[in-house]
């Protein structure tokens, strides 16, 4: 199966899980750019409000299409219950050329449920499995471990 892992990470959790899922199946990568600076305390104040808005905005062009590929894994971090602009932004012009989908996401604590169902509608597509993580999980290697291989068997079945 051919697959594809396509994120956006402000802070690197995000970008830790899905070089993580990349080495177990052996996947291509892509991360998604946000022309938008996030860094630092105002980034931050202002990433949470635009996601909390339910806002999109401007990414860099994408290198890989996702029609070229079997299964495209998507990750976003949760901002204030929400999935990313740039993830919303990649979701909204890329559903008419995605495959098979699965989610993933990073979170401080909540918000990957309602995520992962504005990302299903988003696409129009039920995802083949779905796998989130907290700040404090991703320190527990073993706990991540079982998480990856849970999450990889559900969609390889």
């Amino acid at each position: 199966m051919k697959t594809l892992i396509v994120y956006y990470s402000r802070t690197g959790n995000t970008r830790k899980l899905a070089k993580k899922l990349s080495k177990s199946l052996n996947a291509q990568v892509e991360e998604i750019i946000d022309k938008k600076k996030r860094k630092g305390f105002w980034g931050y104040i202002l990433s949470g409000k635009q996601a909390g808005k339910r806002e999109k905005t401007e990414i860099e062009k994408i290198k890989n299409n996702p029609k070229n590929y079997d299964l495209i894994l998507i990750g976003t971090p949760i901002w204030a219950w929400n999935i990313c602009p740039a993830v919303r932004t990649y979701l909204n012009e890329q559903k008419d050329n995605l495959p098979d989908v699965a989610f993933f996401c990073t979170m401080g604590g909540t918000g990957d449920k309602k995520a992962f169902s504005e990302m299903e509608k988003i696409c129009q597509k039920e995802p083949s499995a779905k796998l989130s993580f907290t700040e404090k999980e991703l320190k527990k290697s073993d706990q991540v471990k079982t998480k990856i291989t849970d999450f990889i068997q559900s969609f390889k079945k």
